[in-house]
């Protein structure tokens, strides 16, 4: 009996002894070519920002356009985040989109004729994980356990095809604005829902490849390999006498008129009047003055000919 018992002992020793080598075998030819991020930190404020970027950027405030408006943030305010990317965003988010609108933001209300009141639905992210393949697991420890004297089993790696980890931010933005004296309304944004991704991806092994919203192109993490290309974001096009101001652009404007000329210098940015008569930036409507109409003088008419009779004849003596 203690004979059979030794040799259950020792073919158990060999086959943990077995599964402990194939283990770091595979461990070995995973980390050849994988990547590990420790940190996501900057990640989660790049997607929470890019949200709330996504959907400001969808607010058109240009039929409110030339009107003297206050943003009343008072709702915005009592919005409580962790992480980087706060009330305070949204609102310097809001400002500048309102003044791309060619709105005259006022510092407060009783100055304003318009009031714009603008609250936040959902300000968040979430991380999701996909693995195909054999996740990473210590089923073999728990089943050596069961073993007398069994030697302790390390966890299992990865075995997986390929595995995903995705980061999902999502802001819901909406704006309404009244008038100040009469409190009727006057116009409304509608619900703006906007998604933004992280995205890491290893197949067989390679990895990470980095893609998502917040990437301009899909990378492989520490190195100049990309693809693809990032989807364009514009303002919405609707149709309006100021043309629209896409959020995430570099723009310039001439008179708080946006300028989307190439040839625009800083200088031209705060060019005068006169300056801006002989640039090639299209006037504005509401800058349009009716001193530089010329008026074209009433010319006489011609002098009516009078048609003159035949002379009197002189009497015959």
């Amino acid at each position: 009996m203690f004979h059979a018992a030794g040799i259950r002992n020792l073919l158990a020793l060999r086959v943990a002894r077995a599964l402990v080598l194939k283990a770091l075998v595979a461990t070995a030819l995973l980390q050849s070519g994988c990547g590990t991020t420790r940190n996501y930190g900057a990640t989660e404020q790049l997607v929470v920002s890019d949200a709330v970027d996504r959907s400001v950027q969808h607010i058109d405030f240009r039929p409110l356009s030339g009107r003297k408006v206050y943003l009343d943030s008072s709702y915005l305010r009592q919005v409580k985040s962790t992480g980087f990317v706060n009330a305070e965003y949204v609102i310097s988010a809001l400002r500048q989109q309102i003044l791309a609108a060619g709105c005259l933001l006022q510092d407060s209300a009783n100055e304003s004729e318009v009031i714009i009141e603008a609250r936040i639905g959902a300000l968040g992210s979430d991380e999701h994980q996909v693995t195909y393949g054999i996740p990473e697991n210590n089923a073999l420890n728990s089943a050596a356990s069961a073993i007398p004297n069994a030697p302790t089993i390390p966890t299992l790696p990865e075995l997986s095809l390929a595995r995903r980890e995705a980061r999902e931010a999502a802001a819901k933005i909406a704006a309404f604005a009244y008038d100040r004296e009469t409190r009727k309304p006057i116009w409304q944004s509608g619900v703006r829902h906007s998604i933004a991704t992280a995205k890491n991806t290893w197949v067989m092994g390679i990895g990470p490849f980095q893609g998502g919203t917040i990437r301009e192109k899909t990378k492989l993490a520490a190195s100049g390999f990309q693809f693809g290309r990032r989807s364009r974001n514009a303002s919405v096009a609707e149709h309006h006498d100021r043309p629209p101001v896409d959020y995430n652009a570099e723009t310039r404007f001439n008179q708080g008129y946006p300028a989307f000329g190439d040839s625009v210098d800083g200088h031209e940015m705060l060019a005068s009047d006169n300056d801006a008569e002989d640039s090639d930036i299209p006037t504005p409507p509401e800058l349009e003055s009716s001193d530089g109409a010329t008026e074209t003088a009433d010319t006489p008419e011609d002098p009516v000919k009078v048609a003159k009779g035949p002379k009197p004849s002189n009497p015959k003596k």
